[in-house]
């Protein structure tokens, strides 16, 4: 009778361990995450949202709040309507025709090949290049007196393109750079979905005589459609946040007026995150309440673009992009 108590207090020890590892140790687990996005991600967010309502140079100890006055100045920024308006021209250019050879090419992958693994791993690596390797490389393709691209153009009577120089063809030459970089990347996301579609799907479809055309389009990219959702919003938002790339773009090609950091000459490929560079960091006031003004709108433009995009996606019938 003595050992009653204790086997009952043993079990009750053990259920009351049991329901906290169940309910407590899904918490620890993700708690170093959130730690560390409250450390490197809300803390800094809040930070530049105080720092948006001063006058923060660090030319001066002293910061003088001034509210929205940043804001309104910024609104009136023919600079920063510029740099929006290159943002959001080289992420469509960059991200429309990416996001359909990514489909493409994991459509490829995703039949029976030889050398599949070398395959895959062949479109890993433009994404683990150096982008100061690249855009350094591009820079050359793209040069106006002897670039290969200005050299196969010859072939077909046209002439020297000056690529940096201009609007439309700077967002071009870096639309390219950035599809080198990210299509293969892309292409291995929508292969590992296609990997999951079932194969029975495919050979009812053979027999009934659909071609490999029709196949994707009514098989393949309804299946997929969460994951080309995902990759699309992804996309965008890596697209709205394009800084390397026109920064040594600018430095390659000489067309940067400020160092890179104007994005031309002209500021003809200026980006968002291009301009809020140059206002913290490559101006001689160094700006900060300025730049973390910009940085706000920025984000605002970002999420913006990226819900729109997020609410086109989903209205898509049939998953076609």
């Amino acid at each position: 009778m003595s050992t009653l108590p204790l086997a009952v207090t043993r079990r009750r020890g053990r259920g009351v361990r049991h329901t906290l590892d169940m309910r407590v140790s899904p918490y620890a687990y993700v708690a170093p995450f959130f730690l560390l996005f409250c450390a490197f991600g809300i803390f800094p967010l809040v930070y530049t949202a105080w720092v948006s309502l001063h006058e923060w140079t660090l030319l001066s100890e002293t910061q003088e709040f001034i509210g929205l006055e940043n804001y309104s100045t910024l609104l009136a920024d023919e600079y920063f309507w510029n740099a929006t308006f290159n943002t959001l021209s080289i992420g469509v250019i960059s991200t429309v025709p990416q996001l359909a050879l990514a489909i493409w090419l994991a459509h490829l992958l995703n039949r029976r090949l030889r050398f599949q693994t070398m395959f895959r791993i062949a479109l890993l690596l433009p994404n683990v290049t150096s982008v100061v390797a690249v855009v350094v490389i591009f820079s050359q393709l793209f040069g106006r007196d002897f670039g290969m691209i200005n050299w196969m153009l010859g072939w077909f009577g046209a002439g020297k393109i000056d690529w940096a120089a201009g609007t439309a063809t700077s967002h071009v030459a870096l639309s390219v750079m950035i599809m080198w970089r990210w299509t293969g990347y892309n292409a291995l996301i929508f292969l590992a979905a296609m990997q999951a579609v079932p194969r029975e799907l495919y050979e009812a479809a053979t027999l009934d005589g659909a071609s490999t055309f029709k196949q994707l389009r009514s098989i393949t990219l309804p299946m997929i459609r969460p994951t080309i959702i995902f990759v699309v919003i992804v996309s965008t938002i890596g697209a709205m946040q394009i800084m390397a790339e026109p920064l040594l773009f600018g430095q390659s090609s000489g067309a940067g007026g400020g160092g890179g950091a104007t994005g031309g000459t002209d500021r003809q490929f200026q980006t968002l995150a291009l301009f809020v560079y140059e206002q913290g960091f490559a101006t001689s006031t160094f700006d900060f309440g300025y730049a973390s003004a910009a940085s706000w709108l920025m984000f605002l433009v970002v999420v913006l673009v990226a819900g729109i995009n997020f609410l086109i996606s989903r209205r898509m019938k049939g998953g076609l992009l």
